[in-house]
C-alpha cells in the first residue's frame, strides 16, 4: 500500500477472510484466490491472513463493469 492517501499503520483496519467474504458476498475461498492470484492486498499473520478495509473497497470500486 503505497501512494498519496496512505495511512498511517496504526489507523489501517484489517478483516479477516471470512469478514472480507461476507462484506463481498462471495465464499472465503474466493477471497483466498483473490489474495492468492495478487488482485488482493494481504498481510499473512501467522497461518492467517489479514485484508486491509481500504484495499477491499478499492477492489470493489474497481471491478464495476457496465451491463447492457
Amino acid at each position: 500500500m503505497s501512494g498519496a492517501n496512505e495511512r498511517p499503520l496504526a489507523e489501517v483496519k484489517f478483516l479477516t477472510v471470512a469478514e472480507v467474504a461476507s462484506l463481498m458476498r462471495v465464499s472465503k475461498m474466493t477471497v483466498y484466490r483473490l489474495v492468492h492470484a495478487g488482485e488482493l492486498p494481504a498481510v499473512r499473520v501467522g497461518r492467517s491472513f489479514r485484508v486491509p478495509e481500504q484495499a477491499v473497497h478499492d477492489y470493489l470500486r474497481t471491478s464495476f463493469i457496465e451491463a447492457g
